[in-house]
């Protein structure tokens, strides 16, 4: 496979490094739901999982290289340590897909070498040309890593790489594990594998980078320059510690700015031919299930898809935008499938128009869940004279991408004001079926009901984040609302959507609550003492 490619290969690892964010945590149905969208997104990869990981993230990636690895879909990949138990575990969950791909990975910097792998250079080089040959028995196309190749000697580096390649490797990612390089220092290190390794025109080069310093977009425009064709990243940049680089940014950086990069993909300057195969108008609704499935917020400042990223509030911008949006916009809000479309359903509107709709935003619900979705619109219809598309789409994501059901909230009541203590009475109906209500008093309202809920579920744990925001304007909005609760098990998120956001605090708690009791009923031990953020 040659290197001289002249688009990006964009490779999404949301499912895999997203999912380690803390209280990211995705069951099944979400991972699969998630896996669908990026499909329509257009990514060329999907790194499902870790399939050694767990039974359930073998089943994960097993389901999405069943149902979404299609013909005309993307690469369905798995992760595994360079060891042949990981090796056959992802060879045996990507089998569904029409196109599989391994991606295996070991660590070469010296620092990893003495105290993490005990091992020396030779026996580490040995062992990766050894496992990606023993990869490449499954599959063709197989992926290797060098973790922490930002601190790995380069003479070192070049040797594996080389060893790899002739093993079978087809692509080689070049991993930015903590963050630490600089544009110029990372668009060097590829420059110099570029250079330096005899056989790289057999592989393409990938980059992986996390952005603790807030410099993961930038290396990898720089990689980009350099020689690199394939970019490991996530939607809304979500992933260990600070995260990873995020897709929507490098994508619309490349869109935008495709005059400046085309010749660094040996095009005409001025060819208008996009350079990855990303449907951008998919962008902002595949953030915005991201964020809803994994309770990560998308804050208001963030480009491309924040809230306040095609927003004007200074009268001199205002003024230029009304005149021409080339004045102060460099892109066009619906480019990235943003619309300001407000009424589009309303009280009257049938169960087929709501279906037709639902179609157009790109939702396909089987008969129960449109059912679901469909009664909750008619309720929320008649508080709410206008329904927006927004509107619609926190209705489905609350009705249909729920947590576990395991406790179900029947009844939430609650009794506050200015002269009188918040007392909260709130009905469970647990995992058996019993009914449970009980009542508690709090510093308000919110309060209040959560401590009635822990009282009737007696599941430890600590409130870490609580945050509320409304979906459209006016007071009728719907309000979502987002936690995050903390116990020995990790970090869990909940999110719920309601017109009365005393309601949606409570239903999102439960969900919470559902995920960490879900997770202390599976509990397994993971393979890995520490998990893989390269």
């Amino acid at each position: 496979m040659a290197t001289n490619s002249d688009r990006i290969i964009i490779f999404d690892t949301t499912l895999r490094d997203g999912e380690q964010c803390p209280g990211a945590t995705l069951n099944i149905d979400e991972k699969l739901a998630i896996a669908k969208q990026l499909a329509r997104l257009g990514v060329d990869i999907i790194e499902a999982g870790f399939a050694f990981a767990s039974p359930g993230d073998f089943e994960a990636v097993g389901k999405i290289a069943q149902q979404v690895g299609t013909e005309d879909g993307p690469v369905i990949c798995s992760l595994a340590r360079a060891r042949q138990e990981d090796i056959k575990a992802a060879a045996e969950a990507i089998k569904p897909a029409y196109r599989g791909r391994i991606h295996t990975f070991l660590a070469t910097s010296d620092i990893h070498l003495k105290y993490k792998l005990k091992k020396t250079r030779s026996e580490v080089a040995a062992i990766a040309e050894e496992m990606v040959a023993y990869a490449k028995t499954f599959t063709d196309d197989v992926e290797f890593s060098p973790e922490d190749a930002g601190r790995s000697d380069p003479e070192f580096l070049y040797e594996v790489l080389e060893r790899v390649i002739n093993a079978g490797a087809t692509t080689v990612n070049i991993p930015d594990t903590v963050g630490y390089t600089t544009p110029q220092e990372f668009g060097a290190l590829i420059k110099g594998i570029k250079e330096n390794v005899p056989n790289i025109d057999q592989a393409i080069i990938s980059v992986h980078g996390h952005n603790d310093l807030g410099l993961a977009v930038a290396n990898f425009l720089e990689a980009v320059k350099n020689g690199a064709r394939q970019l490991e990243c996530t939607i809304n940049g979500i992933g260990e510690r600070a995260g990873n680089a995020a897709l929507e940014e490098l994508v619309m950086a490349l869109h935008v700015r495709r005059q400046y990069y085309n010749p660094f993909l040996g095009r005409d300057r001025d060819s208008e031919l996009p350079l990855t195969n990303i449907d951008t108008k998919q962008i902002y609704k595949t953030s915005r299930l991201v964020s809803n499935l994994t309770g990560m917020l998308v804050q208001p400042n963030k480009a491309i898809v924040g809230a306040n990223a095609f927003a004007h509030e200074s009268g001199i911008h205002q003024d230029g935008v009304l005149k021409n949006k080339l004045t102060y916009e460099i892109m066009d809000a619906q480019l990235i499938g943003l619309t300001d479309n407000q009424i589009v359903l309303g009280k009257h509107s049938g169960r087929n128009a709501f279906r037709t709709r639902l179609k157009e935003l790109g939702y396909e619900l089987s008969e129960t869940d449109l059912n679901k979705a469909f009664l909750r619109f008619k309720e929320i219809a008649d508080k709410k004279k206008e329904i927006s598309d927004w509107d619609i789409e926190a209705i489905v994501n609350d009705e249909i991408q729920q947590a576990p059901d395991l406790f179900k909230l029947e009844l939430v009541q609650v009794s506050c004001g200015d002269r009188s203590r918040p007392t909260a009475t709130v009905t469970l109906r647990s995992p058996t079926g019993e009914e449970l209500t009980d009542a508690a008093i709090g510093t308000g309202p919110v309060d209040a009901v959560y401590k009635a809920i822990n009282r009737v579920t007696n599941i430890p744990n600590q409130l870490i984040e609580f945050s509320v925001q409304s979906v459209t304007a006016g007071i009728d909005a719907i309000g979502e609302v987002t936690i995050r609760l903390r116990n020995e098990e990790g970090v869990f998120s909940g999110r719920a959507a309601n017109t009365d956001i005393i309601v949606a605090s409570a239903q999102a708690y439960v969900n919470a609550l559902n995920r960490l009791y879900a997770a202390t009923q599976l509990k397994r031990e993971h393979p890995q003492l520490t998990s893989p953020n390269f």
